[in-house]
């Protein structure tokens, strides 16, 4: 793949997979009060749907709340009146991608924010189609943490004003959220990143509650970013990334 007239090649035998295993009950990531993520066999008559009661097949319904329970991708249809589905807004699921790491920088209301001038010293205009931001530090229990009511770390709405200023497409992040837990119902950093309702970037997604792994280091990826086809706003989303390296010519 070219980019900024740089040829890269991707190394597709080493996926990276970004997101976070949908588990039951405690022992899975959760956020603003979600319901806990359920599997439950379909039980009609004689017949189980679980091979491990007795039955022929496992044949289970699933409750799941895909902003809540794991790692999720959003179109401005969660924000917007409008009816924006994502499966109409994300019809290109491969991207020219930058991974960068960095500390939430505390605030003096106990808040830990990320901002435009971090971003600024890290990224430029046009460099990428997509963001994935690791916040930092890092650590394993991000699978399984109970972020409601701790107030997480987020994105400042000028951090996303310049990442839609810098062509960045798709914002991807292993936060709840790119907005405070509580903030009266603004959501500026939605707002500004998708330039809702203004000048809407109607094809541009946000990606939340990943995980990247230590041993993915910075740098550039080829993004594959898969999700189902829910006729929803949002989608349970597996972010895979491949290591690109320059291809001499």
């Amino acid at each position: 793949m070219y980019r900024n007239g740089i040829a890269y090649q991707a190394d597709l035998a080493r996926p990276f997979d970004l997101s976070i295993v949908l588990r039951e009950g405690l022992d899975n990531v959760n956020c603003f009060w979600a319901p806990l993520v359920e599997y439950t066999p379909v039980v009609a008559g004689d017949f189980v749907g679980s091979t491990a009661s007795g039955g022929p097949v496992n044949f289970f319904n699933i409750r799941v709340n895909p902003h809540g329970n794991g790692t999720h991708t959003e179109c401005v249809g969660h924000i917007a009146r409008e009816p924006f589905v994502l499966h109409e807004c994300l019809q290109e699921f491969h991207f020219f991608a930058k991974l960068l790491s960095l500390y939430p920088r505390p605030t003096g209301d106990g808040d830990r924010v990320i901002f435009k001038d971090q971003l600024e010293e890290l990224l430029q205009a046009g460099e990428a189609e997509a963001l994935i931001l690791r916040t930092l530090p890092n650590d394993e229990h991000k699978k399984r943490r109970q972020y409601s009511g701790s107030n997480p770390p987020y994105l400042h709405q000028e951090a996303a004003r310049f990442l839609a200023d810098c062509g960045i497409q798709h914002l991807l992040l292993d936060l709840p959220s790119v907005d405070r837990e509580e903030d009266g119902g603004q959501l500026l950093a939605h707002r500004a990143f998708w330039q809702y309702p203004h000048a809407v970037r109607q094809r541009c997604t946000i990606s939340e509650l990943l995980f990247v792994p230590d041993a993915v280091k910075d740098g550039y990826y080829l993004l594959n970013l898969q999700t189902a086809s829910f006729d929803l706003d949002v989608s349970p989303s597996k972010p895979v990334v491949f290591a690109l390296s320059k291809v001499e010519t």
